[in-house]
């Protein structure tokens, strides 16, 4: 990366600041490069290939049975008579969803409560952190798979409730932010501006959280979509929708590995690890590319 002088800046002797150009070359990194072409790869494949599905994989009985790898069928078909290949397809899509739709509703919440306790402090913080500590201390996996079990929940109800009882971790962190933000001297000179609060936290705060929300976003989606197979491969969520998970299970269940149809368990776990690997070299390359930036300007 080149190194630029900018003689529109310069120091209160005179002399011009030397510091590296702004560009968006700063954000690349090995480590996020492979990380987001992993996940552009699934997400591309994952999103656009069920357009082109020949029938819809989750029907059972649509092929022969424990056909081998072959131009017809890439990965072969499964003791079920499905199409592993676009069971697979329609599975990464149904687990990258869920994944997203946590991630944003998790980072949402951990965000305007995180801000709002850090920043405002008094009761408002005690309050906000009484309950920001009582959600972390649920244990999440075992709540959802007593839930599982108790009413075999959805997709939408799983969302909801790793939303609900996933976001605490992050306020924490974001309040930490807030509160080392709030006694800043560009904080007291917006206020003796007259800018009110929503508009110091809307305007001067949040910009320095947006690097933090992005990665616990992608966090997020790793957690999301990991505590989903988890479920799915013990069986305590609907293991008729494709999923990650769900596949795993219904090879455990039909014995792939005794029966010789090692793809069809190996397949969604390879998957598993690609995935699991280029989210977290997106998330830990997004987090060194910010604390590059940090250090640079």
């Amino acid at each position: 990366m080149s190194v630029a002088t900018l003689p529109d800046v310069k120091t209160s002797t005179g002399e011009p600041v030397i510091r590296r150009r702004d560009s968006w070359l700063w954000l690349v990194n090995a480590r996020l490069a492979v990380g987001i072409t992993i996940v552009a790869i699934f997400a591309i494949g994952g999103l656009v290939l069920p357009f082109f599905a020949p029938v819809d994989p989750a029907l059972q009985a649509t092929y022969l049975k424990n056909m081998p790898v072959s131009w017809m069928h890439w990965l072969g078909t499964n003791s079920l008579g499905q199409d592993i290949f676009w069971l697979l397809v329609f599975a990464i899509r149904n687990s990258l969803i869920l994944g997203v739709l946590v991630g944003i509703g998790v980072t949402i919440i951990s965000t305007v409560i995180g801000l709002g306790a850090g920043f405002i402090g008094g009761n408002v913080e005690r309050v906000l952190m009484l309950i920001v500590d009582s959600f972390i201390t649920i244990p999440l996996l075992p709540l959802l798979i007593m839930l599982g079990a108790l009413i075999r929940s959805n997709q939408a109800f799983l969302v909801l409730a790793i939303i609900v009882f996933g976001w605490a971790w992050g306020a924490r962190t974001t309040r930490s932010m807030a509160l080392s933000l709030r006694e800043r001297e560009f904080i007291n000179m917006a206020r003796f501006s007259g800018a009110n609060t929503f508009d110091i936290l809307l305007r001067e705060i949040f910009p320095y959280v947006t690097a933090y929300m992005l990665v616990n976003f992608i966090n997020t989606m790793l957690f999301a979509i990991n505590t989903e197979a988890t479920l799915a491969v013990i069986g305590v969520s609907r293991v008729e929708i494709p999923t990650l998970g769900s596949i795993v299970f219904w090879a455990l269940n039909y014995n792939a590995l005794f029966t010789g149809n090692y793809v069809w368990l190996v397949a969604p776990i390879v998957a598993s690890v690609l995935l699991f690997l280029g989210l977290f070299l997106s998330s830990t390359g997004f987090n060194a590319a910010f604390a590059n930036r940090r250090g640079v300007l």
